[in-house]
């Protein structure tokens, strides 16, 4: 263990929920029952790393590619994401949290929408821990999407650079991510930030996110300060 004076805690750390369905079947359940306690954990996860001074948290909570599994799954995903936003929502307001969506609004559930525009609005002014929620979100749909309205800005091709591109992007609101983290056991990214995390320390760990705790933020976090980030320098 680290000592806490030798710490550094990330500005922006963004994580993979994974591990849902796996952590459920183990366990005899069905996969609704793992995407449930899965909601659940992340007030717990929120709560710690805004207590330790992270100043962005950004969850990949639903993929572009998550439409491919059984309706009865994605609805019901919808149904426990839906309640919990709406439980949670004040209570995060009172803590101080900014919630902000990642991702596209066409696709997802009318209920669903309404819930995370409403806890938008109720938070846009809030300080503290900004909270991004990566919901229907896929990093090549969001970077098309840029393309997109870069060319229908008419922004000249030699006027571009990674600035204003990046100015494009669902991300635009926050920092690129320090470290990103997986749970579950997989060891690939899934779409998720790849224009943003070209410099974000990985860590992946074989914990199913409803197990994963406030002592393995801190395991993640004690790796990332052995880390020495020096962004394609020779600052040794």
């Amino acid at each position: 263990m680290i000592q806490q004076d030798q710490k550094k805690i990330p500005r922006h750390i963004a994580i993979i929920m994974d591990g849902n369905g796996r952590w459920a079947k183990e366990r005899g359940q069905n996969r609704i029952n793992g995407h449930r306690e899965g909601v659940r954990n992340i007030e717990r996860i929120v709560k710690y790393v805004s207590s330790i001074g992270v100043k962005y948290l950004t969850l990949y909570a639903f993929s572009t590619e998550n439409w491919e599994r059984p309706k009865k799954e994605t609805e019901a995903l919808f149904n426990i994401f839906n309640k919990e936003i709406k439980k949670r929502t004040t209570h995060f307001h009172k803590e101080n949290i900014r919630i902000i969506h990642l991702g596209r609004k066409q696709k997802i559930d009318a209920m669903v929408t309404k819930e995370i525009e409403t806890a938008e609005r109720l938070t846009q002014n809030n300080k503290g821990l900004v909270l991004s929620i990566a919901f229907d979100y896929g990093s090549r749909i969001e970077i098309i999407e840029a393309i997109q309205k870069v060319i229908d800005s008419g922004i000249k091709s030699k006027d571009l650079d990674e600035l204003k591109f990046s100015k494009f992007l669902y991300t635009r609101e926050i920092p690129d991510p320090d470290f990103l983290i997986r749970t579950g056991g997989e060891y690939r990214l899934s779409n998720f930030l790849a224009w943003q995390s070209i410099y974000s320390e990985l860590f992946f760990t074989n914990v199913y996110w409803p197990d994963f705790r406030e002592s393995n933020i801190e395991e993640a976090i004690d790796e990332f300060s052995r880390r020495y980030r020096r962004f394609g320098s020779i600052n040794d």
